[in-house]
């Protein structure tokens, strides 16, 4: 199998941007399996699913018609890179993430990705579930204030209407269900790399993991 490096934690943490950015500095591919499951609630609201109907959900994940291309998350060929950031869509995406059918449908689906030369995955649960065999694991966390702070701040930037306070009870409730969800929950796989990046910058935490991937990688040139 291709090399892997796993990139977990909860929302807000810094993971997608991190992961993304470090593909792109490895040239390896990128899974972003927070798009994959906010893809899933989006599809699963649009169709008027509720998590509580298994059987409709595991359908809708097995014929999910998902792409990753230039950058973008398409659905059925559109983009719905705006859709699947709101906050809506994310609480969709925890509450179907919760199905264990609908997380075992898409366990071969991200396993997928792994190819050469490398992957860069991040999510919840991608090194403890998905590649647990992965060279490198990382857990980026952060406290719930300062992760509703940065999420309220992209809100702002991108023309959206949000409410601090609210997003601080909405990430600890996703929190929660996250936590304690009985498959998959979410938590630091073992021998990780753990890096509260509540006061540090993107560049201090992305600098933090490239010396664990020369240490591991010393080939890479990284």
């Amino acid at each position: 199998m291709a090399p892997v490096i796993t990139i977990d934690g909860p929302s807000g943490s810094g993971k997608g941007t991190i992961s993304a950015r470090l593909a792109r500095h490895l040239g390896w591919h990128y899974l972003d399996s927070g798009a994959l499951y906010r893809t899933l609630g989006l599809l699963a609201q649009r169709r008027g699913v509720r998590p509580d109907q298994v059987a409709e959900l595991v359908d809708l994940a097995r014929n999910l018609r998902l792409e990753f291309k230039d950058g973008h998350t398409l659905l059925d060929g559109k983009a719905v890179d705006a859709e699947i950031r709101s906050e809506q869509a994310g609480n969709a995406a925890s509450r179907v993430a919760a199905v264990p059918e609908v997380r075992r449908a898409l366990l071969e689906w991200q396993q997928a990705f792994a190819r050469e030369p490398g992957l860069v995955a991040d999510g919840r649960d991608m090194g403890s579930v998905v590649f647990p065999g992965a060279e490198i694991k990382v857990f980026l966390t952060a406290g719930p204030e300062e992760r509703a702070r940065r999420r309220y701040n992209q809100l702002k930037e991108k023309g959206f209407d949000a409410s601090l306070a609210g997003l601080v009870k909405e990430i600890e409730e996703r929190d929660e269900r996250d936590r304690n969800r009985s498959v998959a929950p979410l938590k630091a796989p073992a021998a990780a790399l753990e890096v509260d990046s509540t006061a540090l910058s993107i560049d201090e935490v992305f600098a933090r993991i490239l010396v664990r991937v020369q240490q591991t990688f010393p080939d890479l040139g990284a």
